[in-house]
């Protein structure tokens, strides 16, 4: 269910929610702390009343002082030293009446505070050790007890013969007082009190409440400081990003600007930018993808359309030549659909696998080499066709591309050239550098050359002035060709040339 509250909530108030579960469970320690720390630094101060109890009681009764205000007196004055970290020391008889007062005889027990705290200790000393008990005790603040009513208190208890410790405190005093009773041959012969100023222990806890005040104020004002800051320079920009992607995946006409966190410098500007060129190039491909299936399927419909009405007028016609012209017309269709079909789905394939593909340096000249070496085996015995590689004798033809793309380049500019070609004729390679460190590509064939004024047309998809022998073409080979060169940052052109042929040339970029 937890999980749950949390999956429900944004970043921000997970953030806040948290801190404040974390600030609570410390701030309940803390209280817990507190609550306990009082009772631990009377208890230290306890044992140390309980063990000048003992010493006094042991005096007592070693030198068997009378309880008589005489030798009290004269007790209390020869054993002063073991008093000397207390306030005040006060001896009363069994009848609970003042004999002995370090301070004075006359003590008026008025003087005690209103408020006391009475906590209850039952100690007993042990080979050195001091096992304590301790219980509390409410007092009603409205009764007025002087140290004769809780001596009269203390004598009727539970706890007589015990020691019986506890706090007196006003606006400027707090003091720790502890009572004992005292026996001689197991007879109770008077009480002891020892009270001392315990102003450090309410000094401790004030300072500790005070520094936790400090903190957790500093604390809250960081909290609120950093989600101010995660808000603003994170969790906003995040959102607007979120905003951007879903306003392209649901195509609405509402236009997210990212620009401002395309400008930052950190991981988030890179994100931004990143998911911007990502989704142009998304869209990009889509809308290439939608014109690319509309072209198609034009191209597809045309020779359709030839199909249907050659195999029509087929069944109608007994003129065998006119029969045959029509099989022919019948089977470039098809033929002319198949490739269609073929260069579509390699062309599909090509730019998936590209996605993956990396660029590396590679040696042009040894790859030209290795597809024209494979052409001439080929088209040299079949068609008596020629093709030659030339080189301006540089041996640096290093470029930065996709070995098995360039085979492809290659391959289809010289099937190109091939298809244009007459039976016999030459086809020339070119590879030379220039002085700019730039590497051109030249296929030079002897063929019809081009009708066009303006080349660029033929880079087209689904180029329409085709040779007559359409079915051979799909019109996409020299278009797969410019789009493999633009991969590779290059430049791609065609010209007739002065003679007779056509000429393409390629321009790779020097390598950096």
């Amino acid at each position: 269910m937890f999980n749950n509250f949390l999956k429900d909530l944004s970043i921000l108030k997970k953030f806040l929610f948290i801190n404040l579960l974390i600030f609570v469970i410390i701030g309940s320690f803390t209280v817990l702390y507190l609550q306990s720390i009082q009772p631990s630094l009377i208890n230290n101060k306890k044992v140390k009343h309980i063990q000048i109890i003992d010493n006094t009681i042991d005096h007592i009764q070693r030198l068997n002082i009378k309880f008589r205000e005489d030798e009290i007196r004269k007790f209390l004055f020869s054993t002063r030293f073991l008093f000397q970290n207390l306030d005040r020391v006060t001896i009363f008889d069994s009848k609970f009446n003042l004999i002995g007062d370090t301070d004075t005889l006359d003590l008026d027990p008025r003087s005690f505070s209103q408020r006391l705290d009475i906590i209850e200790m039952d100690v007993t000393i042990k080979e050195e050790k001091i096992v304590e008990e301790e219980k509390e005790k409410t007092i009603d603040e409205n009764n007025k007890l002087s140290l004769t009513d809780i001596l009269i208190d203390y004598a009727g208890s539970p706890e007589f013969g015990k020691p019986f410790t506890f706090t007196q405190e006003n606006y400027d005093q707090f003091l720790l007082t502890t009572i004992q009773n005292i026996k001689n041959n197991e007879k109770n012969i008077g009480y002891l009190a020892i009270s001392e100023n315990a102003n450090d222990i309410r000094a401790a806890i004030n300072e500790r409440k005070s520094f936790i005040m400090r903190t957790a104020a500093v604390v809250g004002i960081v909290i609120l400081i950093f989600s101010y800051v995660l808000n603003r320079f994170f969790l906003k920009p995040i959102k607007n990003l979120v905003n951007y992607t879903n306003t392209v995946k649901d195509k609405s006409k509402k236009k997210e600007n990212i620009e401002s966190i395309k400008k930052r410098n950190d991981e988030l500007g890179v994100l931004s930018q990143s998911l911007d060129e990502m989704t142009n190039e998304m869209q990009k491909r889509i809308n290439t993808a939608e014109n690319f299936s509309t072209d198609l399927v034009h191209e597809i419909r045309n020779p359709l359309a030839s199909l249907k009405s050659a195999s029509e007028i087929i069944s109608e016609t007994d003129n065998k030549e006119q029969r045959d012209k029509l099989i022919n017309i019948v089977s470039h269709d098809v033929e002319r659909i198949e490739r269609l079909i073929t260069d579509y789905s390699q062309m599909l394939k090509d730019e998936a696998a590209i996605s993956s593909e990396k660029m590396q340096k590679i040696n042009l000249k040894s790859i030209v080499k290795s597809v024209v070496d494979d052409f001439n085996s080929i088209y040299n015995s079949k068609r008596g066709i020629s093709i030659n590689l030339k080189t301006n004798g540089s041996e640096n033809y290093t470029i930065l591309g996709i070995e098995n793309r360039i085979e492809q380049i290659i391959a289809n500019l010289l099937e190109n050239s091939i298809s244009f070609s007459e039976d016999n004729q030459e086809i020339n390679v070119e590879l030379n550098q220039k002085e700019n460190g730039n590497i051109n590509l030249n296929v030079i064939d002897q063929g019809a050359g081009f009708k066009e004024n303006d080349t660029k047309k033929i880079f087209n998809r689904f180029y329409s002035n085709r040779p007559e022998k359409f079915g051979e073409h799909s019109g996409l080979g020299l278009n797969i060709v410019k789009n493999l060169v633009d991969l590779h940052n290059g430049e791609i052109f065609a010209k007739n040339n002065k003679n007779k042929g056509a000429k393409i040339e390629i321009i790779f970029p020097k390598v950096k």
